[in-house]
């Protein structure tokens, strides 16, 4: 995708369509506006800038034919309005196959414009011969300097959409190695991949017991950003890495294992996060912890029935191989505590069907046992436009992972799946702050306001948002 700043508008002409978001009820009038001549020359019956919605006329203008679209914002512009509005705008715009389009864009929320641009122009051909034809953007009234947390985040979520979406031939856990390698090197954060004779020395059994059924060597992505060495405080991103999941013995249906190289979302969403937080200089310490690995089902794959150990030497029994994604979470999260010493801790994992059960594809689960970390998250929601609930963290309900024969097992069964998903996971947060994300619902789509098709790459932005809450 190609975009560029211009600070000062110089008339139509230069592009072939060209987009300005409107408050509703404000006509400002400057001469050589083409979007407020426009909105001055529409009545207000077909257009009055209301809330998501669009106005689309194509001009003459010197012989040549110049789409214009006007998008509503509602009575004020909020992030979510402006994102829904600039979103919309670019699918319509579009329909006309324009090679440049022109963005009008107000300095007030010139991060949140340029991000949504960013992200409605996103797609995935990277295995079509024939590609979509590139359209060039030009945001007019802002530098580039007054965008750069826009750019930043844009930028993280559409390289996060593009981990997920590829499949599990090309984004293997070496692959996905390799990508936090480059982006560390892009953004400025540490990177530092463990190998399996590494991983086995560290004692990660659990993460081991769900990789040793593929041929792929599993890896663990640790990374690393200080932005305030003054600060004991490290905020621990940990992202569930299965590069492909069949379900192990606990085999999924054939249809249920078409877009199961997606089960890497949390991973996607994690490296995406801490790229933006170290692009923008966030004065916070992150680490993000990946165990990057495949669930397969072969003659060396774990069973149900079996017991098996962990990094922080409590044992589980396995009663359901389909519930990996827990099982690798638990030696992730003691390795961020221990190894890179997180002080709290944010899982965020394609965990359960169960929350889309409850949540359906726009919400986000949250379980947690600190209010502080959730009052970040929450917090964060509004400006990342990402939206969340939280469930209860209940002891009654936690019983149903009790083992008459281990420390646990990993799977509760259907009733309170998204919750005791979490709370197995918690049990391996040492007692600090804890947060799980369960993203089943919201990592993938057929369509929503900024992404058309597949990986939505949701996570990147409320982590993001998150780690500038906890800033001191």
């Amino acid at each position: 995708m190609k975009y560029s700043f211009v600070k000062d508008f110089p008339g139509i002409g230069a592009c072939d369509a060209y987009i300005g978001a409107v408050v509703s009820g404000k006509k400002e009038e400057k001469k050589g506006c083409i979007v407020c001549e426009l909105l001055a020359a529409v009545d207000e019956k077909r257009f009055s800038g209301k809330e998501g919605q669009l106005f689309s006329a194509n001009l003459f203008h010197e012989g040549k034919l110049v789409t214009c679209v006007l998008a509503g914002l509602g009575e004020k512009a909020t992030p979510k309005s402006v994102e829904a509005a600039f979103a919309g705008a670019v699918k319509e715009a579009k329909k006309q196959k324009p090679g440049t389009v022109g963005i009008l864009v107000h300095p007030d929320f010139a991060d949140k414009c340029v991000e949504a641009v960013l992200l409605a122009d996103d797609g995935f051909d990277a295995h079509k011969s024939e590609k979509a034809d590139e359209v060039s953007y030009v945001f007019y009234g802002v530098e580039e300097s007054q965008a750069k947390e826009g750019i930043a985040l844009g930028e993280a979520v559409r390289n996060t959409r593009r981990l997920v979406n590829e499949p599990s031939n090309v984004m293997t856990p070496a692959q996905l190695a390799t990508e936090a390698l480059l982006a560390g090197a892009d953004s400025g954060f540490d990177v530092k991949i463990y190998d399996l004779a590494e991983i086995k020395k560290l004692g990660m059994k659990a993460f081991l017991e769900v990789a040793r059924g593929s041929d792929r060597e599993p890896k663990v992505i640790a990374m690393s950003y200080y932005g305030n060495p003054e600060s004991p405080e490290v905020l621990g991103l940990v992202g569930k890495g299965l590069c492909y999941d069949s379900g192990g013995y606990s085999l999924k249906p054939s249809t249920g294992m078409e877009t199961m190289h997606t089960d890497m979302g949390g991973a996607g969403a994690v490296i995406g996060a801490i790229s933006a937080i170290a692009k923008m200089r966030r004065k916070v310490n992150v680490t993000a912890v990946v165990a990057a690995c495949e669930n397969i089902l072969s003659a060396h794959a774990y069973h149900p029935g079996d017991i098996i150990d962990s990094m922080a030497g409590k044992t589980i029994e396995i009663n359901n191989t389909d519930a990996e994604g827990r099982v690798t979470l638990a030696d992730a999260v003691t390795f961020a505590i221990r190894e890179q010493k997180a002080t709290h801790i944010i899982d965020v994992a394609t965990l359960t069907g169960a929350a889309i059960t409850a949540l359906g594809n726009e919400i986000t689960a949250v379980v947690s046992d600190s209010d502080a970390l959730w009052e970040k998250v929450q917090r964060a929601a509004g400006p990342s436009c990402e939206k969340v609930w939280r469930l209860p963290v209940d002891d009654v309900l936690g019983k149903a992972l009790d083992s008459k024969i281990a420390d646990m097992r990993n799977s509760s069964g259907r009733a309170a799946g998204t919750i005791c998903g979490g709370m197995f996971i918690q049990k391996f947060a040492e007692g600090l702050p804890w947060l799980h994300l369960d993203i089943a619902g919201t990592s993938y789509t057929d369509g929503n306001t900024t992404c058309s098709f597949g990986a939505t790459g949701v996570g990147v932005r409320l982590l993001y948002h998150t780690a500038k809450n906890c800033e001191k």
